[in-house]
């Protein structure tokens, strides 16, 4: 194979040794091309932090590789794949030098463009069936590079996952089967606030990096003369950084020779389990990450064995987005807690030469290794951080049981919340953390147009676990692949054959095919066995699957809604869709409306936790402008429908029906209400209203306002498969014993 550094193709690209800082980022990319068994990187951060331009940099220092002449899927001449579609290959066929790859899979490919297909044409034109490779193939011993990889679909993300870890791909579709070399270096970006990745599909990135903008201001002002300067010049700042880049390559393919030899003892792979199961990571693969990722940095630093340094150094770069338990917890590692229990393994694994480290020093005891043992815990004599191993993180705003221990849950409701709209609440705002806070979600009647309090979700952390109810759109959509409600997709049940034309072998619908060109074939002079098939003949069979809609929470936050009990049911029925939402891959927003206005508390967006966020400094209290939410509603939807006309909306509405602020001076507010939910069933928009009206008096005021949207009407304990409301009471009950 040849040693040299594979030439920059194009226009010269920023050099990797120039990238400023992001030292995690850089030893992460380079760590998985020293062992790319350590199964990829996956790079989150903001927009503008070098992402791409570090991943593009690092094409550039790997060896170029010897292929065989004329082989799509660039087999090694030395050892030729031997069910490669273009084989088979002798051994030593001819070849010559192909400069790695870096293969960009955009975030609109479609599954054929990634794994290849049958090519149609020549399967109609000359009757053959021949085998067109996607982007895998061309990826084979390069980069692969997903840039949003979060907003790529879930599937593809699947198969390429698959790919990167057996390092073959496997084609079953359009009547081909095939099997190829697929073993590349798999990198994936994305920014958070676009949207989370599942945790499942997070898992089965090898590596992560946050990366963010440096806040010291040499480091800001370094980054912007170095991009200045390539910018002005580039052949010239590529040439002034050409040593380091040299020396980088060349300490590259060293470790990549040498990481086979590298020794992982037994007392560091014990180390590694220890820290595995200290953290509760779901599986094996961490474990297997770990040791991969520890041998490659060993290598990389030219040593012969693994050591403590390097598993630290692995295990602070695999373990954060393995520690999600839930799509509303944030990835991270605190590094003072992976240092407490890499201590705490060294305590387990006793001095250096123990010469019998299995030995239980206490057989009447758990051992080290039982699931009830001391060592599977915290620290002695700390509490159990609850937060971590289950993923029921406590909302901002205090105490976790929703009461700041003051027995707030039990009083009565405020004044202003038993039937009657209550004023302005005009307190200070209470910030998260301040002991006040649960105190703060009942509104007592106030003045006028003062600042609202900030609502603590309490239990809902726990509400939003139970299953909610599922609601869709009616009708047939065409939108943005998802799992909510119906609609035309490319992938999906076929339902019904069309006349429109297809060149994609995907898209063809056979029998409705042949019945068009059978008719045909005298007339085309067909004489022996074979269907002479025109273009015109095709037809593409239409598909059926789900799409992701667009959820816009509208939430009446006024005084008639701010009594603890209530707004904690909710919070936690809101938290309930909100994670629905999130594994029906849809978009959401947050309209809440109190005093005398709306506002957009959420724009559109595919990041639920961040919804989760907004909805934790809800602020309530003051009277109900319902009007003015609707309203606001219907103007983010329309500017939401031009920005992405496929995604077809879904209101969820959750008030009590009171309406005391008119849309207009000298208006009436129930009536400007229902006119305003009848815009919304007139523009075409689906609603659900969420009664959220309680206590023994009820005016029954939702129902009509359902209607006039012409959508659907449920009840708060309706909403969840274990009543919400019954676990309200439960709590309460709870609190008072």
């Amino acid at each position: 194979m040849s040693t040299s550094t594979a030439p920059a193709a194009g226009p010269p690209r920023f050099p990797f040794s120039a990238v400023v800082g992001h030292d995690d980022l850089r030893l992460a990319l380079l760590l998985n091309a020293v062992h790319p068994g350590v199964g990829g990187v996956l790079v989150r951060g903001e927009k503008g932090t070098a992402k791409s331009t570090a991943v593009r940099a690092l094409a550039a220092l790997l060896p170029s590789h010897e292929v065989v002449d004329a082989c799509r899927f660039g087999c090694d001449p030395a050892a030729p794949d031997p069910s490669c579609p273009d084989g088979p290959h002798p051994a030593g066929a001819a070849g010559g030098p192909r400069p790695a790859r870096l293969v960009e899979l955009p975030v609109g490919a479609t599954e054929d463009r990634l794994v290849g297909s049958l090519d149609l044409e020549k399967a109609l034109s000359e009757g053959r069936r021949a085998y067109q490779p996607g982007l895998l193939a061309d990826a084979h011993r390069g980069v692969l590079y997903v840039d949003e990889v979060n907003l790529l679909h879930d599937h593809l993300v699947d198969l390429l996952l698959d790919a990167a870890a057996m390092g073959r791909a496997h084609v079953e579709r359009d009547g081909v089967s095939v099997s190829h070399a697929a073993r590349f270096l798999l990198v994936g970006t994305m920014n958070p606030e676009e949207g989370e990745l599942r945790p499942q599909l997070l898992d089965r990135f090898g590596l992560t990096v946050e990366v963010r903008a440096s806040r010291d201001v040499d480091t800001r002002v370094e980054v912007t003369r170095r991009r200045m300067a390539f910018e002005d010049d580039p052949a010239g700042f590529v040439a002034r950084f050409a040593p380091d880049e040299t020396a980088t390559a060349a300490r590259l393919r060293a470790a990549q020779a040498h990481v086979s030899a590298v020794a992982v003892s037994d007392r560091e792979l014990r180390r590694i389990a220890f820290v595995c199961a200290r953290f509760d990571v779901d599986g094996m693969r961490a474990d297997l990450v770990i040791t991969r990722a520890a041998a490659a940095h060993a290598a990389w630093e030219g040593r012969d064995a693994v050591t403590a340094d390097d598993v630290r150094v692995a295990a602070r770069l695999a373990l954060p987005h393995r520690r999600r338990r839930d799509p509303f917890d944030e990835p991270g590692l605190d590094p003072a807690e992976l240092d407490r229990a890499l201590a705490d393994a060294e305590d387990h694994l006793g001095p250096e030469d123990d010469p019998d480290p299995d030995v239980d020093p206490d057989p009447g005891g758990p051992g080290p290794d039982d699931p009830a043992g001391p060592q599977d815990g915290p620290d002695a004599g700390e509490e159990p951080d609850d937060a971590d191993r289950t993923g029921d993180t406590p909302p901002a705003g205090g105490d976790p049981r929703g009461d700041g221990g003051t027995g707030a849950g039990e009083r009565a409701e405020a004044p202003g919340t038993d039937g009657t709209d209550g004023g302005d609440d005009a307190t200070d705002p209470v910030t998260p953390g301040d002991d006040r806070a649960p105190e703060t979600a009942e509104a007592p009647a106030g003045g006028d147009g003062g600042d609202g309090r900030a609502v603590v979700v309490g239990d809902a952390a726990r509400l939003h676990r139970a299953t909610v109810r599922k609601f869709t759109v009616p009708g047939l959509g065409a939108g943005a692949p998802g799992r909510r409600s119906r609609a035309r997709t490319d992938a999906g049940r076929v339902v019904r054959p069309s006349g429109a034309g297809t060149t994609r072998a995907a898209d063809l619908h056979l029998p409705a095919t042949v019945l068009a060109a059978a008719p045909h074939q005298a007339g085309r002079g067909r004489r022996g066995p074979g269907l002479l098939v025109h273009r015109d003949d095709l037809r593409r069979a239409e598909r059926e699957g789900r799409e992701g809609n667009l959820v816009l929470f509208v939430v009446d936050a006024s005084g008639s809604m701010a009594a603890r009990r209530r707004m904690t049911a909710v919070s936690g029925a809101v938290l309930g869709l909100l994670r629905d939402a999130y594994q029906r891959r849809d978009k959401v927003g947050l309209v809440t409306f109190r005093a005398r206005s709306a506002e957009l508390a959420l724009p559109p967006t595919s990041s639920v936790p961040t919804a989760q966020q907004r909805l934790a400094r809800l602020r309530t209290g003051g009277r109900t402008p319902l009007a003015g939410g609707l309203l606001k509603a219907r103007a983010v939807l329309d500017a939401e429908r031009r920005r992405d006309p496929r995604r077809r909306p879904l209101v969820v509405l959750l008030t009590d029906g009171r309406a005391t602020v008119a849309a207009r001076d000298g208006g009436d507010p129930v009536a400007d209400s229902r006119r305003a939910a009848g815009l919304l069933a007139a523009d075409g928009v689906h609603t659900v209203v969420v009664d959220c009206e309680a206590g023994h008096v009820r005016l029954g005021l939702a129902a009509p306002l359902a209607a006039a949207a012409g959508g659907e009407l449920v009840t708060l304990d309706e909403l969840t498969a274990d009543s919400v409301g019954d676990l309200v009471r439960e709590t309460r009950s709870a609190r008072a014993a």
